[in-house]
């Protein structure tokens, strides 16, 4: 077996080590502030990991949207009958990662996950582009398809459906928030010393310490 060369991402100067004076008391906070950047900075800044398990307790991941942050938590919308709904279902946790190689940081969030309310589901559907829309009613999300002209079929049908009309939110799709327990903010540094901040909510608020790399 030959040696892996993966190309390593070089410290960008700006990016100076992370003390804990520099950080918000509040982990939201924080997130806010190195989302705005990455937002500036990064394509496709919203991309984040969603990690669940499944009824056995097999792990399985995939990469999602983050569809908005706050207080209560870290949001993302899916087909309720997709293979991450249905097993958020039945064990509802979850784990979050958000990697911003530009910035060389990343962050990740665990903690319970709920369903959204209809009219939250409702609010950001009607946000979305016509054509997101017709491909929520199309795909039957996670099951098996004969080919993709079958997709295309079905995509096609609904655009007929409703071609003379708002499109409604279907009511198998809608979304999830994901309540952190645990925020962990890492920022990379040379020769591997990478420096990590967990925060860890408990009855009196957000503790913080920092994490050996």
């Amino acid at each position: 077996m030959g040696r892996y060369a993966g190309a390593a991402v070089p410290r960008r100067p700006d990016m100076p080590p992370l003390h804990r004076a520099a950080l918000a008391d509040d982990p939201v906070e924080q997130f806010r502030d190195w989302y705005e950047l990455a937002a500036r900075e990064v394509p496709l800044a919203d991309a984040m990991t969603l990690a669940t398990v499944d009824a056995e307790g097999a792990p399985d991941a995939r990469m999602v949207l983050l569809k908005g942050f706050g207080p209560g938590g870290f949001r993302f919308f899916t087909n309720l009958g997709s293979a991450k709904a249905l097993q958020l279902g039945s064990a509802p946790r979850a784990a979050l990662v958000l990697y911003w190689r530009e910035l060389d940081r990343q962050v990740r969030v665990r903690g319970p996950a709920r369903p959204l309310s209809e009219s939250e589901s409702d609010e950001y559907f009607v946000s979305r582009p016509r054509d997101s829309q017709v491909g929520a009613w199309a795909s039957p999300q996670s099951e098996p398809l004969a080919d993709r002209a079958a997709l295309d079929r079905r995509a096609r049908e609904a655009e007929r459906r409703f071609s003379n009309a708002e499109i409604p939110r279907p009511p198998f799709w809608g979304g999830f928030v994901v309540q952190p327990l645990e925020i962990e903010f890492w920022q990379g540094q040379v020769a591997r010393l990478h420096d990590r901040f967990r925060y860890l909510r408990s009855d009196e608020g957000w503790r913080l310490e920092r994490l050996a790399p």
